[in-house]
């Protein structure tokens, strides 16, 4: 199949906007809890009617202190309460939501804020603006800081705005109004502004609220959003929790909180990216192994992934059914308590999660519903659902939207929730539509014959070898990763005889390690080195060889003495490895490893 149409559950928008949201849930369901908001090591309920109360008042500041109809506003923080009341208090003043990561470099914030024309920027902290003064332009009129109470700040400014200048500003917004510009971190050239207006986000919400009714309008139902609102994807867990009533808290510190703030808020389904799957799934692993019971919890693992499996040809064994029970007592309930205790479903995305991960998840009692998108498509354009469920799979387009297959292998999309285009690009613009008006992905996909979807690369990643061997990394990458003491890796090279990669090692599990192998003192610097070290990663890279053919092996790696990392550049916030950076900052070891 080369191409495949989902019929849409909710007709696209012809009139109304995101507020629309927050106002009719205060009006119809005034007392529903839809947020609760950090208090000790509590949380504080907010009823959608003090919801909306807030980001009114909110709405009122930004327009008293001159936002007018269409202003870029940006928001530079991590996730967190104020990020989710300020940007519905942007589209209720009228304006467009300008999201900056807090990671951003002041070079880069300067060219958002440019480019963007911004009048007002919200950071977190003292710190962060520091760091962005320097770069404000003459036409950012205002700098507010989240911790220095915003919220209060801003209300304060807003009381003498009337509640008809909050439904004037709201009433001039229709579907085609731009919501947001999103800068998206492109390998070359300075970032692009990614147009999405307020019917893309009602398209995408609404069709896929509707149809992962189970998951997000289940009665009780609430998430937990660690996600960087900043990216799209956490944005769209934000504006679907609203959609659809369900009770939303957020955590800013992911390192830090997340397990202590998925203990004490328990959400019923969780979203995100696939290192955070790896990482419980190997921390795991680390403590079995610190307690002498790793071949019991990789028994586990293997009778999780086989009962999946059974799962699917619709036949489970006895004696798999036995062994799977025992286990569930034994290992996977810790799994499951290790993500609060009551998550059912979750949603990865963002990049591959990897087939033996899915199967795992599910196997173990979460099923980890692998979708696929980008900024340009409003996050998801395709979906697991679990009622329709491929393991391996990113899933059927979600409803209204169309995936093609071209000639080449790149996945086209088209449907309300295609980006309008980016902004003041024209020559951007040209190369990612088609004539026939499909978004060009840059990712390279296959389409089976029930619509699912499959993503085996990137385009614009795709290795060529001197003999002309096409090699897509991610399936590499993917299972390199699927082992508890490799943290990130990259495949290497293009235009040369063979593939290799560089290895960088998780700290977490590598403590445990060093403590069972007996090499108490050593430093990273010496263990990259080390044999018995470099055995172990050699049977994660045969592991992973088995996906591909020899031609697309790895025949050579190298262990890192440093890990990549957001604050180093080498990540995105989303947790995905920027290869133009990691390519040149180490490009002596890749040398190495063709000499």
């Amino acid at each position: 199949m080369t191409e495949y149409f989902a019929p849409a559950l909710e007709p696209a928008a012809t009139a109304g906007n995101l507020t629309n949201l927050v106002a009719e849930r205060a009006w119809f369901e005034p007392e529903r809890i839809m947020v609760s908001r950090p208090l000790g090591d509590g949380w504080q309920p907010v009823t959608a009617r003090e919801f909306e109360a807030e980001i009114r008042a909110t709405a009122k500041g930004l327009i008293a202190s001159g936002v007018q109809i269409g202003d870029r506003v940006a928001i530079m923080a991590r996730t967190r309460y104020e990020w989710t009341v300020l940007d519905f208090a942007i589209w209720f003043a009228g304006g467009v939501t300008v999201p900056i990561y807090e990671t951003s470099s002041a070079e880069q914030v300067d060219w958002i804020l440019s480019d963007s024309s911004s009048v007002a920027i919200i950071v977190e902290t003292p710190q962060l603006k520091d760091a962005v003064t320097p770069v404000l332009s003459s036409k950012v009129k205002n700098c507010w800081v989240m911790t220095e109470n915003v919220l209060a700040q801003l209300a304060y400014l807003g009381r003498d705005i009337s509640d008809q200048e909050i439904d004037n500003r709201r009433n001039a917004l229709n579907p085609d109004t731009l919501a947001t510009l999103i800068y998206t971190s492109g390998t070359t050239g300075k970032p692009k502004g990614v147009q999405l207006t307020h019917g893309n986000f009602l398209a995408e919400c609404g069709n896929v609220v509707m149809g992962a009714a189970d998951l997000f309008m289940k009665p009780g139902g609430s998430t937990l959003l660690f996600l960087p609102v900043a990216h799209v994807f956490g944005r769209m867990v934000q504006i679907g929790a609203v959609r659809a009533g369900l009770h939303l808290a957020h955590c800013p510190d992911v390192l830090g909180r997340l397990t202590t703030d998925l203990a004490s808020f328990k959400p019923t389904f969780v979203l995100a990216v696939p290192r955070i799957f790896e990482k419980v799934y190997n921390s795991a692993e680390a403590k079995a192994d610190a307690a002498g019971k790793g071949a019991i919890f990789r028994t586990a693992a293997n009778v999780a992934i086989e009962y999946s499996k059974a799962l699917d040809s619709g036949n489970v064994p006895l004696a798999l059914k036995l062994k799977h029970g025992l286990f569930d007592k034994l290992v996977y309930s810790k799994i499951r308590h290790g993500l609060g205790g009551r998550v059912e479903a979750a949603i990865s995305g963002g990049a591959p999660l990897g087939e033996r991960l899915g199967h795992f998840y599910r196997g173990a009692g979460v099923r980890v519903l692998e979708g696929y998108g980008l900024t340009e498509t409003t996050a998801g354009a395709t979906l697991n659902l679990t009622t329709h469920h491929k393991v391996g799979s990113v899933g059927k387009p979600i409803p209204g939207t169309t995936i093609k297959i071209a000639d080449d292998g790149e996945v086209l999309i088209k449907g309300p929730i295609v980006m309008r285009g980016y902004w003041q690009n024209d020559s951007a613009n040209k190369e990612v539509f088609t004539d026939d008006g499909y978004f060009r992905s840059g990712d390279l996909g296959k389409l089976d014959d029930e619509g699912y979807l499959y993503i085996v690369g990137r385009k614009k990643e795709l290795i060529v070898t001197s003999g002309g061997k096409n090699v897509a990394p991610a399936v590499l990458e993917d299972r390199l990763r699927a082992h508890p003491l490799v943290s990130q890796c990259i495949v290497v090279g293009d235009n040369q005889p063979y593939i290799a990669a560089l290895v960088t090692i998780d700290a977490d599990a590598l403590k445990g390690w060093i403590s069972a192998n007996k090499k108490d003192g050593a430093t990273i610097a010496d263990l990259t080195k080390d044999p018995d070290l470099i055995a172990v990663i050699q049977t994660a890279v045969d592991e992973a060889n088995k996906a591909v053919s020899r031609a697309e092996s790895i025949r050579k790696f190298t262990i890192l003495p440093v890990d990549f990392t957001i604050a180093g550049g080498h990540l995105t916030a989303k947790l995905s490895v920027k290869r133009h950076v990691v390519q040149k900052e180490f490009a002596t070891e890749i040398a190495e490893l063709f000499a």
